[in-house]
């Protein structure tokens, strides 16, 4: 007698390795590093407030950055079909909706837990997802322009996480200084989003995609984002220096000077070195950061005008 057995499908879920790829934990690195920035910058031990340092640098990175990342490559799946057809989800790893089912729940969580940490913290991180989703979705879709959509990504990598560790750590409204500085790095950050654009000209071109590279061409691209990144950095060592911050000047400005160097050459031939220059000068850039965070901890001062 042969005994027959009936095996129940599996259902059709995606497997652990194809949701982190999805979620992309390599960057998560921006926002938990400009959050440790604004920690920093705020001059609060890590002692005093280890709670909000740890709790908010998850925050940024796997929770908000994660559920970006969720959201722009569902948004984004045809695109990728072209560009990048070995991405989770124009792959078949992320099958179905899941794609769009784990945006929805990452974001859902993010705000989750970012309203544990209190409303000095809701109201950013609300913001940062309200951007995440008009970055990549219909009908405001951002990342169709690259003037908006790099601007808008850079002020919630940058710009938005140092200000919100600044005010976690202190319990109070970040000061003129932190504001000023940390909206230049989001500024700079601009540039940085632009590198990325160079692997995708094609598929962007063909799919209606006004990236900076498909718009106004890889060379004057290059150029643009190399002045992007530079000019912010250039008036942070400026600032440093007005605030008698001269060593911490000192070396911004050395770390920009080999960002110049290098973007002469990822210049030159930009399609073929814009990784190159990103491995490279984005460390550099990220670094002046960290310099600029560590000098202004005992800052205390208005905007500097007038």
């Amino acid at each position: 007698m042969q005994i027959t057995r009936t095996q129940t499908q599996p259902a059709d879920w995606p497997s652990p390795s194809a949701v982190i790829a999805l979620l992309k934990p390599i960057t998560w690195f921006p926002p938990m590093w400009a959050y440790a920035c604004g920690a920093i910058s705020s001059g609060e031990t890590f002692a005093n407030a280890a709670a909000a340092a740890i709790a908010g640098v998850v925050l940024a990175g796997p929770l908000l950055c994660g559920a970006s990342q969720a959201i722009n490559d569902w948004f984004d799946r045809h695109v990728d079909a072209i560009n990048e057809p070995h991405r989770v989800i124009p792959s078949g790893r992320m099958p179905g909706r899941w794609g769009l089912g784990i945006a929805i729940a990452m974001s859902l969580l993010s705000a989750l837990a970012a309203a544990l940490l209190g409303p000095h913290v809701l109201l950013p991180a609300l913001i940062g997802l309200a951007f995440a989703w008009a970055y990549s979705a219909p009908p405001l879709r951002f990342k169709q322009n690259g003037w908006i959509g790099n601007a808008v990504v850079g002020l919630s990598y940058e710009t938005l996480p140092w200000i919100t560790a600044a005010t976690a750590m202190t319990g109070r409204a970040p000061t003129g200084s932190i504001l000023l500085v940390a909206l230049l790095y989001g500024v700079g950050a601009h540039g940085i989003l632009t590198l990325n654009d160079f692997k995708s000209i094609r598929g962007d071109c063909e799919m209606n995609i006004a990236t900076l590279p498909a718009r106004h061409g890889p060379r004057a691209a290059a150029i643009i984002a190399s002045v992007t990144m530079a000019a912010p950095q250039l008036a942070v060592t400026m600032l440093l220096l007005h605030w008698g911050l001269a060593s911490h000047a000192l070396a911004a400005a050395i770390l920009l000077v080999i960002q110049a160097a290098l973007m002469i050459r990822f210049v030159a031939d930009p399609v073929r070195r814009a990784v190159w220059y990103s491995s490279i000068g984005v460390g550099l850039y990220v670094g002046g950061m960290m310099i600029a965070a560590f000098g202004m901890r005992h800052l205390d001062i208005p905007l500097p005008i007038g």
